[in-house]
């Protein structure tokens, strides 16, 4: 191959990417196979790795940035997790093949497959690692935003202590972490009903209803639940 045809063909493979970028604004972020939440997880990446970018796309709205951008490896990341330096586009957009996919109802996020997948089924004696005792519902509930979401939570998140379901709600007033009646897939929803309160994952949204996944509403155990979305709080995390 003659060295012009070489350089040419170098020159045009730059062209396709830019240079790194650093991950940001959470611990762990996803890389999905559409520039949408409701697109399948393909890979993930932590905070402070190097990502290219081979071109960018208008998508869901993430935290009041709808621009995705496209890596190396395929996929999609929010912009609002790629720090670029700016909060437009930096190369080139990518062909669509038609409108990106629309964002999933209510705004939501994605809470995950339904199934008990808490590491402790029948092992409820001791405090689990997010300093919550094994089998409750609290103890559920962080395993899920640390699984999920990839967030750290344990009791004594942001500060202060999280403590009973029933002041989960106190807890996330007071560092800011937002609480509101409108609940989205992967968020918590929480009551301060019954002597210590109590604490679910949010799975499904529908209409006025909303379905929850829990543990020890049966004792001990993992269970499902829809409901009126009156029922709870909604504790958002990071959705």
């Amino acid at each position: 191959m003659k060295l012009a045809t070489i350089i040419a063909l170098c020159a045009a493979s730059l062209a396709t990417m830019t240079d790194a970028y650093h991950i940001y604004n959470a611990d762990v972020v996803n890389c999905r196979s559409s520039p949408s939440t409701s697109g399948s997880v393909v890979r993930t990446y932590k905070a402070n790795d190097d990502v290219s970018l081979t071109c960018q796309i208008s998508g869901q709205n993430i935290k009041g940035n709808a621009l995705w951008d496209k890596t190396t490896a395929g996929c999609y990341v929010s912009d609002y997790y790629i720090k670029t330096g700016s909060t437009g586009y930096v190369t080139g957009k990518c062909d669509s093949g038609g409108s990106p996919p629309s964002p999933p109802p209510n705004g939501g996020g994605d809470a995950g497959p339904m199934k008990d997948d808490y590491p402790y089924p029948g092992q409820c004696n001791g405090v689990d690692p997010w300093r919550y005792f094994k089998c409750q519902c609290t103890s559920f509930v962080a395993w899920r935003i640390n699984s999920r979401l990839g967030v750290k939570f344990d009791n004594y998140y942001k500060g202060p202590n999280w403590g009973n379901a029933n002041t989960w709600g106190d807890a996330a007033r007071s560092t800011g972490v937002p609480i509101n009646n409108t609940p989205v897939p992967g968020c918590v929803a929480q009551t301060n009903s019954g002597s210590a309160g109590h604490v679910a994952w949010v799975a499904k949204v529908s209409g006025d209803s909303v379905t929850v996944e829990e543990y020890n509403y049966k004792r001990h155990t993992y269970s499902t639940r829809t409901v009126p979305k009156s029922s709870f709080n909604y504790i958002h995390i990071k959705v």
